[in-house]
């Protein structure tokens, strides 16, 4: 069989050349979005890079398309949840760029700390001055770097070379990681209040938006510099133009914006700030690492291989046996639970098996759990494939273990989870064949619906703390759809958990917190 593919954006040759005789490659770029939708239907696979806008109307035209693959990390110019419906694959190359954005991060530092874009400008304007462009180095400097993933880990690797003394914080982190990379981990805080230059490689999400502000900034040394070329949005854009324009901050590097392509230029007009317009792939070895990791694995997926950087993949993988099935959603639930409710450093995950099902394969289940429990804590599209590989980068040990004895009930899914904190436990099963529940968090046995919205309270077992409770989420409209208590000892602590039809707010929780005896109040999100 040949297969049609059609690239739509340029891409490199290099990479293309992976594509043998089995393949019929067509090249038409800058293609309108009517005409792609005309073409399409007669093409197995679609690449792309951020110029084709791979929408719902394209991908519904495309009755053979079976996979679309993006030479680079993000898939914004892909309707995926289409995709998804359509049972069309969609891929990135999220590996290929590491060095390049690192190397450029790097790069930035030098630039900042020497004033070297500003010297140049300066010199080809026809002016020879020294005196305005006095840097500092970057030997034995104090770098904090926010975020340890592949490319943080790699600008952590070079600084080390520079003999800069490199600092990090990263909450996800585990000891065996850092230990390998000989990184000191600190709390944010710490970070901010000791680095010379401080360089985000965090991904943009609700909790690190906005991330440097201006309450943060006035915690940093004073001539601090700053490096972004990670994510815009990461730095409040206003909060950073006072700082350096006061003089609180020496410099910025930025490669990343809040909008891109800007079109407020206060920014980068100051001279204490170095910018390039995202530039951190920008290099020929990395567009061709991208191009052949892209080419790879489309050609893995139309040959029906597994593929490790699948964005989207079915809800239930293909090769789970019917009466495991039903479980799957009730690991990834207890995956996504575990990381809201619990949190910490996870070190080493055990995952153990009980009943009947255990002559099924199990390793479906245990990857599902990872997807769950990872989606949480690193933010980045993460499949059943992808879930073990992003364990054993992140320094996790998985064990899987299993015993054909039955521990309470006919079957039992139960992961024991390490952390920084000590160990946790979270335990669950079907009742019937379709029915889902959590039946232990931590010490408490208990007996939950893993709905949508559930809200956990750590308290004092104290006569009134329902009716505290309920009185609070009733002024703020939220209905309690089921309730359950797990405590070990009268007046002793206990466990609320609570299915309510609502998003809990911070400011509800904070009610919650104030009441008398209440330990603690969490919010939990569950997407099944």
């Amino acid at each position: 069989m040949t297969y049609k593919i059609l690239v739509s954006d340029s891409l490199n040759e290099e990479g293309l050349k992976k594509f043998t005789d089995e393949y019929q490659v067509d090249y038409k770029t800058n293609l309108s979005q009517e005409e792609l939708v005309e073409v399409i239907g007669e093409y197995e696979a679609l690449l792309v890079r951020s110029g084709t806008q791979v929408t719902e109307e394209v991908l519904k035209a495309g009755k053979n398309l079976k996979v679309v693959g993006r030479a680079g990390v993000g898939t914004d110019n892909i309707a995926v949840d289409a995709a998804t419906k359509e049972g069309i694959l969609v891929l990135n190359a999220p590996g290929g760029n590491t060095i390049a954005a690192a190397e450029h991060a790097i790069a930035m530092m030098f630039a900042t700390a020497r004033k070297i874009p500003q010297a140049n400008m300066r010199l080809k304007d026809g002016k020879w001055e020294k005196k305005p462009f006095m840097g500092v180095e970057l030997y034995q400097k104090k770098l904090g770097i926010l975020g340890l993933g592949r490319i943080g880990s790699e600008v952590a690797k070079r600084a080390k070379g520079l003999e800069m003394d490199v600092i990090a914080y990263d909450p996800y982190i585990t000891e065996m990681k850092t230990s390998k990379l000989q990184i000191d981990i600190r709390e944010l805080e710490e970070v901010l209040e000791q680095a010379d230059f401080i360089s985000l490689h965090l991904p943009k999400t609700e909790e690190t938006a906005n991330l440097i502000n201006k309450d943060s900034i006035e915690t940093m040394k004073d001539g601090a510099f700053i490096i972004n070329c990670a994510r815009g949005g990461l730095i409040d854009e206003d909060a950073l133009y006072n700082a350096l324009k006061e003089g609180k901050l020496a410099g910025a590097a930025l490669d990343v914006f809040d909008e891109e392509p800007i079109t407020d230029y206060r920014l980068v007009e100051l001279d204490n700030v170095v910018a390039t317009p995202h530039l951190g792939a920008s290099t020929r070895e990395a567009q061709a690492m991208v191009a052949e990791d892209i080419v790879e694995q489309v050609i893995q997926a139309l040959k029906g291989e597994p593929v490790n950087t699948a964005v989207n993949v079915p809800s239930v993988p293909e090769n789970v046996a019917t009466d495991v099935k039903p479980y799957i959603p009730l690991a990834r639930n207890m995956g996504s639970f575990f990381a809201q409710y619990f949190g910490g450093k996870i070190q080493e995950i055990q995952m153990e098996y009980y009943g009947d099902i255990t002559t099924y394969p199990l390793r479906p289940l245990t990857n599902t759990f990872l997807k769950g429990i990872f989606s949480e804590i690193v933010k980045d599209q993460i499949n059943y494939v992808n879930a073990p590989i992003i364990a054993e980068e992140r320094g996790v040990n998985v064990v899987e273990k299993k015993s054909s004895k039955k521990k309470d009930f006919q079957n039992l899914i139960q992961a024991r989870v390490k952390t920084d904190e000590g160990e946790r436990v979270i335990s669950g099963t079907l009742f019937g064949k379709h029915d889902p529940r959590f039946v232990r968090i931590g010490e408490y046995k208990v007996d939950v619906l893993p709905s949508k919205h559930l809200l956990l309270i750590d308290y004092i077992d104290t006569p009134g703390m329902i009716a505290a409770v309920s009185k609070i989420l009733g002024a703020n409209s939220i209905n309690i759809a089921g309730m359950q208590v797990g405590r070990q000892s009268v007046g002793g602590d206990a466990l609320m958990v609570m299915q309510v039809d609502s998003r809990i707010d911070k400011e509800t929780l904070d009610e919650i917190k104030d009441i008398p005896q209440i330990i603690d109040a969490k919010a939990c999100f569950l997407k099944d």
